[in-house]
């Protein structure tokens, strides 16, 4: 979900950002540039509590910088919205397996 909404920008500040740490902030926020979602409505991103994900999933599913989004989500600790065609209930349950799956090849 690159449309701006919950707090998120799509405009970078190098005021508080310098050198190396404003070209990182530039590359990770590159991919929003390329996204579907891009001039939607970021209400679409945000439903109600029970209310149909299906329209903002059907933006994301054919877009190119899908897993770039949920990347992004997910490192970020986005809680709500959807984000690389998830849910909030998706994304905990892949950060539960990505977890799990990490444990075992530690263990």
């Amino acid at each position: 979900m690159a449309s701006g909404s919950s707090g998120s920008s799509n405009s970078i500040s190098t005021s508080s950002a310098s050198g190396s740490d404003a070209e990182q902030e530039l590359i990770e926020k590159n991919w929003q540039d390329e996204a579907n979602c891009l001039g939607v409505d970021p209400d679409l991103f945000f439903p109600e509590r029970g209310a149909s994900t299906r329209e903002a999933k059907e933006v994301c599913r054919g877009c190119v910088v899908r897993l770039e989004c949920l990347e992004y989500a997910l490192t970020n600790g986005e809680k709500f919205g959807i984000w690389g065609g998830l849910s909030e209930r998706e994304r905990r349950r892949l950060r539960r397996q990505r977890a799990l799956a990490a444990r075992k090849v530690t263990a």
